[in-house]
């Protein structure tokens, strides 16, 4: 057995508990003193490491951790999320359990098993003495599961400063990801003008209408032969069924393989016009996150963990997925990228969200051996 795989598999128990740890410690996105809470937790065990530590201070969303281990010229940037997607009180309905060698519990998946598995590749680095010829920042965000807002000035700096992002996002059924889409939003505001629907229906300009006719100029724009996809998934307007209405607002999400897919995407949308004469609209939004795209580099990284992995003994694979991430962020500003690098499991999001518990160690060990050989 491989040094490091033996040291994480002593300490298989460790990683256990600490997992419970975090994952009673709820960190919603929209809770600032929560994840305040478990950031400055997380600052008090990584110090305890040896490591450099700073909080970025927040007033939306919890305070940001920035860690940082070694000194070298170069760096390796490591990207953790602290909030999860579930409210204050959710792990009273579902605690923290260990059942047939999975681990359940609210942010178990995504991404707090990540976080551990970080914490103990930093442990073995520290405790053997390694001394490598890369300094680690680590990030820990508050905001990425509402899209990253406020951190990604402080992603994009240290981003830029990196040879290398990789990103303890939970894996696609074990592969990790080597390409995700990107994404982004719009609004669109409907101005139509309103009448009484039975006694002056002619009067009226019906922006319910109007949005009809929008609604599928958008979802013509559906593209699933290069993976282009646009969902027009909220839509809201008028007051009452006795009067023409006057305005319609839609939410619309879209998902795109390519940064150029995107872009023509983006300026598809932007360049709609209404149909009935009239009416006004107002079109806001676009690109949040561009795509990770699988570019030599990242393969070149994919093959070398694959290498690694195999040394621990077990096979690593590779996809990719219509989610984004921060590593959509990392990878659009030309850093080599590796996402899902977590435990694995499943059930992101959902109540059946598990990890299993004997792939902690392996994965730790292959977070271990990529810090010590990029």
């Amino acid at each position: 057995m491989h040094p490091v795989l033996r040291y994480m598999t002593e300490s298989a128990d460790d990683m256990t508990s600490l997992l419970g740890a975090l994952v009673e410690m709820e960190s919603p996105s929209t809770d600032k003193h929560a994840t305040d809470a478990l950031s400055r937790h997380l600052e008090i065990l990584f110090r305890g490491l040896g490591c450099r530590t700073s909080l970025v201070p927040q007033t939306e969303c919890g305070d940001h951790l920035r860690i940082e281990w070694g000194s070298a010229d170069e760096q390796l940037l490591v990207l953790c999320h602290m909030d999860t997607v579930w409210p204050l009180g959710e792990v009273k309905k579902r605690p923290f359990r260990v059942e047939d060698g999975r681990a359940y519990g609210p942010g178990v998946f995504d991404m707090k098993a990540g976080i551990v598995n970080t914490f103990f590749a930093l442990k073995y680095l520290t405790e053997r003495e390694l001394s490598l010829n890369k300094k680690i920042v680590i990030v820990m965000n508050t905001d990425e599961e509402t899209g990253s807002r406020t951190s990604t000035p402080l992603i994009t700096e240290e981003a830029r400063r990196s040879t290398h992002a990789l990103v303890l996002e939970p894996p696609e059924k074990g592969a990790v990801k080597t390409a995700r889409k990107g994404g982004g939003g719009f609004r669109i505001e409907i101005t139509g003008k309103p009448a009484h629907a039975g006694g002056e229906p002619e009067k009226g300009l019906n922006a319910i209408v109007e949005m009809a006719h929008q609604v599928l100029a958008l979802h013509a724009m559906n593209d699933f032969t290069t993976g282009t996809t646009v969902n027009v998934g909220v839509v809201t307007g008028g007051t009452r069924s006795n009067v023409v209405p006057a305005s319609s607002v839609a939410n619309v999400d879209f998902r795109a393989v390519t940064r150029a897919e995107a872009e023509a995407l983006v300026e598809k949308v932007l360049g709609l016009k209404t149909v009935m004469p009239g009416t006004t609209m107002k079109i806001t939004g676009g690109i949040g996150k561009y795509p990770m795209e699988r570019t030599e580099s990242i393969v070149e990284c994919y093959l070398k963990a694959k290498q690694l992995a195999a040394e621990l003994g077990f096979d690593l694979k590779e996809s990719s997925t219509g989610g984004c991430s921060d590593g959509n962020l990392t990878a659009s500003l030309g850093v080599t990228t590796l996402d899902g690098l977590g435990a694995v499991g499943d059930g992101g999001h959902a109540e059946s969200e598990y990890v299993l518990v004997e792939s902690m160690p392996k994965r730790a060990a292959l977070l271990a051996r990529l810090l010590e050989t990029l």
